[in-house]
């Protein structure tokens, strides 16, 4: 239930940024894209840090992520988007956000991943050093 109230809140996040950013039918999704990169990154970041930095907290994960983050993202509105902009007859403009979205989307995760990796590193080493 809890991962449940997460997803929701996730999904709530995900709404006022749409509302916030807009774009018309027939334009780049931007909320979509930006709401699937910057989640990807969060995804990313999170579960190193959960995983290298707090081990023991194993609730933490499906709560933040499969929870917050997998209601925060979604793969359901960015595929009704590629299909609005086809539709709409902007078969290159549906490709670009394709595309753009898994690459993006990828190179956000990695980043997010390199970030907390480095922010660990660096944790260990200053402790090293105070030791």
């Amino acid at each position: 239930m809890t991962i449940g109230l997460a997803g929701a809140a996730g999904s709530l996040c995900r709404y006022a940024v749409a509302t916030v950013v807009t774009s018309d039918a027939s334009g780049f999704p931007w909320s979509t894209f930006w709401v699937n990169v910057v989640g990807s990154a969060l995804i990313g970041f999170i579960l190193i840090l959960l995983l290298e930095k707090f081990p023991r907290a194993r609730l933490a994960r499906p709560l933040i992520v499969t929870g917050f983050l997998g209601g925060f993202t979604t793969f359901s509105t960015y595929v009704v988007d590629a299909d609005l902009l086809v539709r709409n007859g902007d078969v290159v403009m549906a490709t670009l956000y394709i595309v753009a979205s898994l690459v993006v989307g990828m190179a956000a995760v990695v980043a997010g991943i390199v970030l907390a990796r480095v922010i660990v590193r660096l944790e260990h080493r200053l402790n090293e050093q105070m030791e």
